[in-house]
């Protein structure tokens, strides 16, 4: 199983400045102390150290070419700026991922560093760092209230990776504690975004009639299938937006959709 993205290191780079920006924008204007519906143990300002130590606990991996995991107590200024104060909390996340993307730009995409997945180099953390920074910046938008788009190659990646995380051995081993059998003939889900531009081959074959999940980009029919605007079907597949949203549509066995989504919450 290989993390495969679409997109180039240095797109990821500039992905990652521009995700980050657009948080930073909602960080300048937002009540900090707001509860983030999607992360209810969070204000605003939590969620964007979380962030922000993120981007820095990746920035050191990549720059020591870290051979294990770094703790996040060694991670420099890893825990953010004293106080609530939004100019202090927004220079902390603009430094962090300018340093963070200047290693990863320096080191390029094939450098060996570790991860918690086989993709042991730097072009998985590229990509990772860009995603989960777009998921949390649906999160900041829910919570100031504020419009959320993403460019649609770059929700498609993040939707594909969503898919290949699902399938990593590490993620069905810890998924495979609770008990659930989620794989069964028949079970089969179609998620089709409506607006993609063409080319982009924006629709998905989630397979759980084998022993475990696998996926393919295709138009079949299935069990069931999430339809709606790319960044909606992103939301709704990471839980920033309910699959009974009027903005997307579901058609079939809704509760398989429903298991799956609440079987896989590893993002």
């Amino acid at each position: 199983m290989t993390l495969q993205g679409s997109l180039t290191h240095e797109e990821y780079c500039d992905q990652l400045l521009a995700e980050t920006g657009k948080l930073r924008e909602i960080v300048r204007s937002a009540d900090l102390s707001a509860t983030v519906p999607t992360c209810p143990d969070w204000t605003l300002a939590d969620l964007a150290r979380h962030v922000g130590g993120a981007h820095r606990w990746v920035g050191t991996i990549v720059a020591t070419r870290a051979s294990e995991n770094v703790d996040h107590a060694d991670v420099p200024e890893g825990a953010g700026p004293e106080g609530e104060d939004a100019a202090a909390l927004d220079a902390w996340l603009a430094a962090g991922v300018e340093q963070t993307v200047a290693a990863l730009r320096e080191a390029g995409p094939d450098t060996e560093v570790w991860s918690w997945t086989p993709a042991q180099h730097t072009g998985f953390w590229a990509r990772r760092m860009t995603h989960e920074t777009v998921i949390h910046r649906a999160d900041a938008a829910l919570t100031a209230g504020v419009p959320f788009e993403v460019p649609a190659p770059v929700a498609a990646d993040c939707l594909e990776e969503w898919l290949q995380i699902g399938e990593l051995p590490v993620v069905l081993a810890r998924f495979a504690e609770r008990g659930t059998k989620l794989c069964g003939p028949g079970r089969t889900i179609h998620v089709h975004a409506t607006d993609a531009p063409p080319g982009l081959n924006a629709e998905w074959l989630l397979d759980l009639t084998g022993e475990a999940p696998t996926h393919r980009r295709t138009h079949e029919k299935a069990a069931v299938a999430l339809r709606g605007p790319l960044t909606d079907i992103l939301a709704v597949l990471y839980r920033r937006l309910p699959a009974d949203s009027d903005r997307v549509e579901v058609l079939g066995e809704r509760a398989l959709l429903d298991e799956w989504l609440t079987w896989a919450q590893f993002g």
